[in-house]
Formats: structure tokens, sequence, C-alpha cells
């Protein structure tokens, strides 16, 4: 009997570098995530009133939306203020949240110098998405993805 695995699905990796000290950059990340995450990346039936992140591992990353429910995306795995988290990412193929279901989102916060932090989004484990990955892979890496959502982050951790 031979023991295979998931072929290996490279990790979508974005940077972006942030005109502001590591502290700040990390907590626009956690506490601002409302100001800055696009309003149309939710997978809620009505539109969202707030994105939330709870700042400590177990946290819970979730949406409020319009009609009163809430929508969960993951949870925070490892809490290293301010030089890193680590986020499950619950979300299937189909953009539905399964708890059962589990990829990782890593942010690095380093210090490049007093007042600017390189910041490095690593979503890992895409092949638990068995046959779906590669679709899935295309969807996050893609220009309204991951590099969309870094940018909008990053100008606003410098505007603030």
């Amino acid at each position: 009997m031979t023991n295979t695995t998931p072929a290996q699905v490279p990790p979508v990796r974005k940077q972006v570098t942030v005109k502001a000290p590591r502290a700040h950059v990390f907590d626009v990340f956690i506490n601002g995530i409302d100001r800055w995450w696009p309003r149309m990346h939710h997978i809620g039936k009505t539109p969202v009133t707030k994105f939330i992140i709870e700042a400590r591992k177990g946290g819970r990353w979730y949406a409020t939306h319009e009609d009163g429910t809430e929508t969960n995306t993951g949870r925070v795995l490892v809490w290293d203020p301010p030089k890193r988290v680590i986020l499950s990412w619950q979300l299937k193929v189909d953009w539905s949240y399964d708890p059962d279901f589990m990829t990782e989102v890593e942010v690095t916060f380093e210090e490049q110098g007093q007042a600017t932090t390189l910041v490095t989004l690593e979503h890992r484990d895409l092949e638990r998405y068995g046959d779906g990955a590669e679709q899935l892979r295309k969807g996050i890496d893609s220009p309204d993805g991951w590099g969309m959502i870094m940018t909008r982050f990053a100008e606003e951790a410098a505007r603030t």
C-alpha cells in the first residue's frame, strides 16, 4: 500500500513597505482592519457593518452585517505583537465558512529602520483545497486578491 499526499501548492506571498513604526503598523493591521479591508470581500448575505480581528490568541476573525448576522473567516492562531500574527483562513473554495477546514495566513512585521516596516503576508497550506487548490490560488493571487488588500492596508497604515 502506498501512502499518497496531496501535491504541494505554492503559497501566495505579498510584501509591502510601510513608512511607519512597526508597533503602529501591527496595530493598524489588527485593530484597524475595518478601515482597510475591502467592503466587497465578505461572505455575508447583506453589506458589512464591521470587520474585526480579536487581538489575542484564539480571537475570532469575523465580520458583522446589516442584517445583524456575523460571518467568520477564522481565528488568531499565533499572537506575537508587534512581530507577527498567524490567522486561520477557514473559507472553502466556494467562499463558505467551514469550522473544520483551515489554511494559514502568516503576517510578519520587520523593522527597516526607525520609521519603516516591511510587512510580509504568506497564505499557505493551499493544497488542502484538493482539486480546487489551483483555482483558489489564482483567485487570491489575482489583482483583486491579497495584492490589492495589502496595498490598501499599507496606504492606511502610512496615513494614520
